[in-house]
């Protein structure tokens, strides 16, 4: 990366932290970023090779992944989610090197997950570090619109100490990285994904509810793609040094506007952390930062899961009913 490439990056980094938008990042034509990845007749690119269109059917899923792995970044689509009866479905988004570190990956993921007819979509977010799949640090919440009507931004900023996810440039998590994390932080060099597929043994309602393929195909569409990161050869030793910048401007997080707009989708929308899962782990992860109005909100929407008390068997509680708007 040149020094001028760098400046711009530098600069236009600044700029998205200070008013919240990603627009002066450059949009990629799918053909400029990704490749295809599987399901490769369910897989259009469409004329303009700015939008891509992948689909689940009773043959196939598919997908497309980043032609260049990243070592730090800002990763973006806008993505608009299959409509009517979708229990079942999976479409994800997410950074990951499970195809080079089997058994000690890392990921960071955005995974929508489908629901049966007159039920939203809800949103999953999830992190692993160095194989740590047994600590699941999953978060899932409603939205403020119908993700199936139009198309929405989804984005995920890692930097070596930080990550936030964005939806329509709003903050909806952010993860500090501790000391106590040790390894579980994402570290190693990464693809970018996009899938779609057949989750029906958990997705909706721990599986109660599967994908029905009378209502196939499953259509989720793509388009704005931004990959802002460094490139890099995972067996390269050399770090990424024209990052160096990226890192340190990106680590010092969000401001303050930005985090009152996370404060209040959290307040509206969160549905479950695993922060607050007394049921799980008696003990918070070293990570997470209790927030006595959050864990207020998470009791009443499910004491057992959310109050410590002992669980017998698990119920399925309604998605309580959320305000229209941020």
């Amino acid at each position: 990366m040149n020094t001028f490439v760098s400046i711009l990056l530098s600069g236009a980094f600044l700029v998205y932290l200070a008013n919240g938008f990603s627009g002066n990042f450059p949009i990629l034509t799918f053909d400029e970023g990704y490749t295809h990845l599987f399901g490769e007749n369910n897989l259009i690119v469409l004329r303009d090779e700015k939008s891509v269109h992948i689909s689940l059917d009773e043959r196939t899923g598919s997908g497309f992944v980043s032609q260049d792995l990243y070592l730090h970044g800002y990763f973006s689509a806008s993505i608009k989610l299959p409509g009517d009866y979708t229990a079942g479905v999976v479409v994800a988004f997410y950074i990951s090197n499970a195809d080079m570190f089997e058994k000690n990956h890392d990921e960071i993921d955005f995974e929508f997950l489908g629901n049966i007819r007159g039920k939203e979509w809800r949103i999953q977010t999830n992190v692993y570090g160095n194989g740590s799949t047994s600590f699941g640090r999953e978060e899932r919440y409603g939205l403020w619109f119908d993700p199936t009507e139009d198309f929405h931004q989804y984005s995920v900023l890692w930097t070596e100490n930080l990550i936030v996810f964005f939806v329509d440039n709003i903050p909806i998590r952010e993860i500090k990285r501790t000391s106590s994390m040790g390894g579980d932080f994402p570290s190693k060099p990464v693809s970018v994904y996009a899938t779609i597929w057949d989750g029906s043994n958990w997705a909706t309602n721990g599986g109660k509810y599967h994908v029905d393929y009378r209502y196939a195909p499953f259509v989720s569409e793509f388009s704005n793609f931004i990959l802002h990161g460094c490139a890099i050869d995972p067996f390269e030793p050399s770090k990424c040094n024209e990052m160096a910048e990226f890192n340190l401007v990106a680590s010092r997080g969000i401001n303050q506007a930005q985090r009152r707009k996370m404060a209040s989708f959290r307040r509206k929308y969160l549905q479950y952390s695993y922060c607050y899962d007394r049921a799980r782990y008696e003990i918070p992860m070293p990570e997470c930062v209790i927030d006595v109005k959050e864990a207020e909100q998470l009791r009443g929407f499910d004491p057992v899961t959310f109050g410590g008390r002992r669980r017998g068997k698990r119920r399925h509680y309604p998605v309580p009913e959320a305000s229209s708007s941020l």
